[in-house]
């Protein structure tokens, strides 16, 4: 008998008897492998949270009940058991149901997910809103749990929450599905500290016994709760027992336990569900489990492409393509490095994704991986910058908004000889809002002492490193797009580019057109089209955002087109059409010049693939080629 397949929501699972549960947990598992090797998604989090997520539906009161959580990527599982499955093939697509857990898509999705880190503090807030709320309410109050896992522990964010959860009136539960893994191996003093965290489970039940007799009683209340769990972990210490971080918070610790025994995670979370004050249940899981090709090659089947259900082989592509702009940042760092000392690598937890791992390859001893930190890593960066080291930082664009502060505070401010490359930037697809890197031209371009760099092809990013690591460069931003480039033939010899300085690609005496990055082939091509059709357009790649090139604004300027044209892969509010803008205005030129600027649109762009967003937004050939 099929029990996935009767099961529409919470309420059907926890009408099934515990015995049951093993064989959901296998239905899900199976299914989620069929669908994703079909439609493309992030595979081993959600395969090594199962167990966990049936667990959580079976013994919380869910929706009523919040489920905060974390690095979304964890909760397929989740959507599924909640009324999302007959729609779930269409995760990630066009108009499909959403990458991660969203409020807007459903009741049982509490809180928006996509970055990793967010959910203690997140739940933290809840549990906090609903102890006011339920004063002097005889009401019972709801439970609010966080899940996280997938490395968001080295997260500064996770440690605030935390740090304040012991000091605020909550009754929150917090999960840590410990998988010793992000996207690649978790890495830090974290890692090795919860990898070898113990606790006697016989002493846990004592004192859990103890202390609901105590409340019973009416002798234990939050106040003695906190004087007697500080007393608690100081007699601990005494006696040479091992005190944990969390406990050293004032936040009772339980585990860690198999986070694949679902039957005993609905036993300890039945136990505990009801403890006063904050609590964390620490469950090691496995990424990938259930599925052989997964648990042997976690970080590729993070995220797998299409695959063979069967087999776990993945599907490539047999014909020559252009590499990725990742693969070329890659391989041409290493390359400098080869000839310059004092270049080092930096990424907060994304070696794979942004291949910062061939440098680690090659020059481990130069090359650090700093968990999911990404405000860490920029002042790192810049603390080795500062005893003459070039760092290049490589952060996806959405994940560097935040350590804003970190750029300007510990980077811009002092001028320090950073190489911040941000990956990811632009429309990056089917991950959607929170991943879309489109604020990164915007809210850098106002900050001294930062050039703003973005290639068009491979060959320029190549020649935009090799400028950005020369003596005396400064803060140096260099942004580029998910995916493909453009040429197959990448590798050129490195030839310096003067800073602030474009390049015209095509003379024209009607329109201009200015483009910023890779959306300049895009452009290129309609403009090409409009050409054939005798239209005299100038096309324009001015490579740097900041500064901008003053002799090609000159020139525009000068020619008195009739209309000027920018085009930016990031939100228009800010960006390249701003600063023509301003350049026109300040310089008190072409007052009179219709400037179309086309961009990002102030809104949240939904996810789905790079050509059907780009068509939705106006952005893709065909819109361009209108426009001219």
């Amino acid at each position: 008998m099929q029990l996935l397949e009767n099961i529409n929501s919470p309420y059907d699972l926890r009408r099934l008897d515990i015995k049951q549960l093993p064989q959901v947990c296998e239905e899900l598992r199976q299914f989620i492998i069929e669908v994703l090797s079909e439609n493309p998604g992030h595979l081993g989090s959600s395969l090594g949270a199962i167990e966990l997520t049936v667990a959580l539906h079976y013994v919380f009161e869910t929706p009523n009940d919040k489920l905060v959580w974390d690095v979304g990527h964890q909760a397929y599982g989740h959507k599924i058991l909640t009324g999302r499955r007959e729609q779930f093939h269409t995760n990630r697509k066009f108009k499909g149901i959403r990458p991660f857990p969203s409020p807007s898509e459903s009741e049982y999705d509490t809180f928006s997910c996509g970055h990793a880190s967010n959910s203690i503090s997140a739940a933290l807030g809840m549990a906090v809103a609903e102890k006011l709320s339920h004063r002097g309410n005889d009401e019972a109050m709801r439970h609010v749990v966080a899940i996280i896992g997938d490395g968001a522990m080295s997260g500064g964010l996770a440690y605030e929450g935390l740090n304040n959860a012991s000091s605020q009136p909550n009754d929150m539960l917090i999960v840590l599905n410990d998988n010793n893994m992000s996207i690649d191996r978790s890495v830090g003093g974290l890692k090795h500290y919860l990898l070898h965290l113990n606790t006697n489970e016989k002493y846990n039940r004592l004192r859990f016994k103890a202390a609901n007799w105590f409340h019973d009683k009416g002798m234990l209340d939050d106040s003695r709760r906190r004087m007697i769990l500080r007393f608690n972990n100081s007699v601990k210490s005494l006696l040479a027992q091992q005190q944990n971080i969390f406990e050293g918070m004032d936040i009772r610790y339980f585990g860690p336990y198999d986070g694949h025994d679902v039957i005993e995670i609905v036993r300890v979370l039945r136990e505990i569900k009801n403890m006063s004050g904050p609590k964390i249940l620490h469950l090691h899981t496995k990424k990938g489990k259930g599925y052989k090709p997964a648990e042997e090659n976690p970080t590729i089947f993070h995220a797998p492409g299409l695959f063979d259900p069967e087999t776990g082989e993945r599907e490539t592509s047999s014909k020559p393509q252009p590499p990725k702009f990742q693969d070329v940042f890659g391989n041409t760092l290493l390359e400098l490095a080869r000839t310059n000392p004092k270049i080092v690598g930096v990424t907060p937890a994304m070696p794979t994704g942004c291949s910062m791992n061939i440098l680690m390859k090659a020059m481990p001893e130069r090359s650090f991986d700093v968990g999911i930190a990404e405000g860490h890593a920029v002042t790192f960066s810049g603390g080795m910058a500062k005893d003459g080291l070039v760092p290049f930082c490589n952060i996806y664009s959405s994940f560097a908004q935040r350590a804003y502060d970190n750029i300007i505070h510990d980077v811009a401010l002092q001028n320090l000889h950073v190489v911040i490359c941000l990956d990811r930037a632009g429309i990056v697809g089917e991950d959607g809002p929170t991943h879309h890197g489109a604020f990164d031209l915007a809210y850098l371009r106002p900050i001294p002492n930062v050039t703003i760099a973005s290639p068009m092809d491979e060959h320029e990013l190549r020649h935009m490193m090799y400028t950005a690591q020369l003596p005396n460069k400064g803060t140096f931003v260099i942004r580029y797009p998910r995916g493909r480039g453009v040429l197959i033939d990448w590798e050129c010899p490195f030839e310096e580019i003067k800073v602030g300085t474009g390049r015209r690609l095509r003379e024209g005496n009607d329109i201009a057109v200015l483009t910023l990055g890779p959306l300049g082939n895009v452009a290129a091509k309609a403009i090409s089209r409009a050409a054939e059709e005798g239209k005299s357009i100038a096309h324009y790649d001015m490579r740097f955002l900041k500064p901008l090139d003053e002799d090609i604004m000159n020139e525009i300027a000068g020619k008195k087109f009739r209309r000027i044209i920018t085009i930016e892969d990031g939100v228009t509010t800010g960006g390249l059409g701003s600063a023509v803008i301003e350049w026109m205005a300040e310089h008190a030129k072409h007052s009179d010049s219709e400037i179309i600027r086309l961009g990002l649109p102030d809104k949240f762009v939904e996810h789905g693939s790079v050509p059907e967003l780009m068509n939705m937004l106006g952005m893709d050939e065909d819109a361009i080629y209108k426009l001219l």
